[in-house]
């Protein structure tokens, strides 16, 4: 497994990550997803302690777009064909080598990235060939609190949870879900 300690930016695919990969159109044609609060506080946390948060997901929408301004995520690349190539302006972008970055994927078009970043992870529900080629497999699925389970493996290694959590008993925090 990689050094969860040199973990700078978790990239993250939105459609079987985010969400649980369902995509609801309605009947004039709005598209609906569905996202965990769990994740979005897990997302929240990690900012406000120094962990940048980035999207790279292939499909286009405001709905992604809104998620990301809610959570404060900046480094946003949608409609993407090439990830592997978004992966390598992020880093010329952030200034960082690929052992400072995770990456969580669930299909097919994620496994470019997957192969090469220094931490590579998969929710539950991920296909096969993506679960064969990933460092650490989630016990929860997209949509489901994966992202969450990362974000805090991330932070125990880095030794700033017990930090979270005095930060809650103390006074509690206002970051956002």
């Amino acid at each position: 497994m990689a050094d969860l300690t040199k973990i700078k930016l978790v990239l993250l695919d939105v459609d079987g990550v985010l969400t649980d990969g369902q995509i609801i159109i309605g009947p004039t044609g709005e598209l609906c997803k569905q996202f965990n609060v769990a994740d979005g506080l897990g997302i929240s946390i990690a900012q406000r302690l120094g962990i940048k948060i980035g999207i790279i997901t292939g499909r286009k929408g405001e709905i992604i777009t809104r998620r990301a301004q809610e959570l404060g995520i900046t480094i946003l690349y949608i409609g993407i064909s090439n990830k592997k190539q978004a992966l390598e302006q992020i880093l010329q972008q952030e200034k960082l080598t690929l052992a400072e970055v995770a990456y969580m994927g669930d299909d097919l078009n994620d496994l470019s990235v997957l192969q090469v970043v220094g931490l590579s992870a998969a929710p539950a529900n991920a296909v096969v060939e993506v679960k064969e080629r990933v460092q650490y497999i989630c016990q929860r699925s997209g949509g489901q609190g994966a992202v969450r389970e990362l974000l805090e493996q991330l932070l125990k290694a880095q030794g700033l949870w017990k930090k979270v959590i005095k930060e809650y008993l103390q006074q509690g925090q206002g970051d956002v879900q």
